[in-house]
């Protein structure tokens, strides 16, 4: 990768006197960067970043996100730009070998994607060690990670043909591993996958399709599942992100460093937002009591909180919201569902589109509270919204994961920390503590 060497940063010990002076890195978007690398040669003082939410821990070519203008871009082309005109596999394509496929790229690619979704038979009997009430998390976590002990020919990350193999494996297989999980924790027949079937329609059609009757997909429910997947394929240096890069940088085989990022998008904080969204539609429970919530969630004293509204990142709109607002509506119009949730949901999503309140701390709803109106209506229990999106951010994660691997000096990732333990003290025998 290229880096643009901007000047340097001087850093002044008060103590002593002495400066220091630090490389400035520019990247090709967003804020430069110090090169603290030498600062503890140099100085003997580590930074201290709990969070890390101001420390570039690598350099990446796949993501660009501005959160003050709501701004994400995959390899320089807009999340919108993408959900509107290109599907799932092209964004896989894009993340994965730098540009956008021609007709005969995608064409290989779609073709060998969809040949690696078939999991080992054998595999099938592993889902028999969870117990059936298991969280699909847990089993997503645990199959994956075991997907090393059934394909051995693909674990080498020294091996270029075997990290494209592994990749494909994974992104492949994911659907049908979850799809697996759900089948598994309601007692239903597990569903191969179809090779006639687009990525979404094929996970739809292992999610919800039984021998009893064939299962018709609709393409609106099928393009609203493209996009949900397309939104949620990459996001930058997040937890579960910086998990698989920490994982991957031991050496450690894709599908464990996979699995490692399972577990930390399972966390409530990361991937189990569009989740909270409906726990908090089911507390509110009514669209007549909406504006005793709305005033809830006004008072500080309260600690009510609305939840899908804002975002960490995006204090502007979310714009992967916009795109994802345009399926909610069609997928609710197209199914004509009476479900009183989702009305209270479409009833919030107005009152808080128009309230002076949320409008001036731009507390626009998120891209998670359309996706899990979204999945609600499709038939998606809750336990499985965290699943599906690690369907989505499979790509994102064997892209970042490969990126490391590639690039020259990759080190074994080793943080710092501030001890305040106590300081050295003699060892005192049992009998006389």
């Amino acid at each position: 990768m290229t880096q643009s060497n901007a000047g340097t940063f001087t850093l002044t010990d008060d103590a002593t006197g002495k400066s220091y002076k630090l490389p400035v890195i520019d990247g090709t978007m967003g804020p430069s960067v110090i090169d603290v690398r030498k600062l503890y040669a140099e100085t003997g003082h580590f930074t201290y970043d709990p969070g890390f939410t101001s420390t570039g821990s690598c350099e990446s070519a796949l993501t660009y996100i501005d959160g003050d203008e709501g701004i994400l871009l995959h390899r320089g082309y807009s999340i919108e730009d993408l959900a509107e005109n290109s599907d799932f596999l092209d964004v896989a394509y894009l993340l994965l070998y730098g540009d956008l496929p021609n007709r005969d790229q995608k064409k290989k690619f779609d073709r060998d994607v969809t040949y690696h979704t078939m999991v080992h038979e054998q595999l099938s009997n592993f889902y028999r060690g969870f117990r059936r009430d298991a969280h699909p998390m847990a089993v997503l976590c645990g199959v994956i990670g075991a997907l090393s002990a059934f394909y051995h020919d693909s674990t080498d990350i020294h091996d270029e043909h075997q990290r494209m193999v592994a990749s494909f494996r994974l992104v492949a297989k994911m659907p049908t591993i979850a799809a697996m999980a759900y089948k598994y924790s309601v007692g239903q027949p597990f569903n191969y996958p179809r090779n006639d079937l687009s990525y979404a329609e094929n996970f739809l059609h292992m999610m919800f399709a039984v021998p009893a009757e064939p299962y018709k997909i609709s393409p609106t429910v099928a393009r609203a599942m493209d996009r949900i997947l397309i939104l949620h394929a990459d996001h930058e240096q997040n937890a579960s992100t910086s998990t698989v890069r920490l994982s991957g940088s031991s050496g450690a085989n894709p599908f464990a460093c996979i699995a490692a990022g399972i577990a930390s998008l399972w966390g409530p904080a990361h991937g189990g937002a569009n989740e909270a969204v409906l726990n908090m539609l089911q507390e509110i429970g009514h669209k007549d009591n909406i504006n005793e919530f709305i005033k809830r969630a006004k008072d500080k004293d309260d600690p009510f909180r609305l939840m899908g509204f804002g975002h960490r990142v995006y204090k502007n709109y979310d714009p992967r919201a916009k795109v994802m607002q345009k399926s909610c509506h069609e997928v609710l119009a197209e199914l004509d569902l009476d479900d009183p949730l989702l009305e209270l949901a479409m009833a919030l999503e107005k009152i808080a589109l128009e309230d002076e309140y949320f409008v001036d701390r731009k507390l626009f709803p998120n891209v998670d509270f359309y996706s899990g109106i979204v999945l609600k209506a499709l038939g998606f229990p809750t336990s499985m919204f965290t699943v599906l999106f690690a369907v989505a951010r499979t790509v994102g994660w064997v892209a970042q994961w490969k990126e490391m691997i590639e690039e020259p000096g990759q080190k074994i990732g080793r943080p710092r920390q501030l001890y305040t333990g106590p300081e050295k003290r003699a060892y005192v025998p049992v009998g006389q503590r």
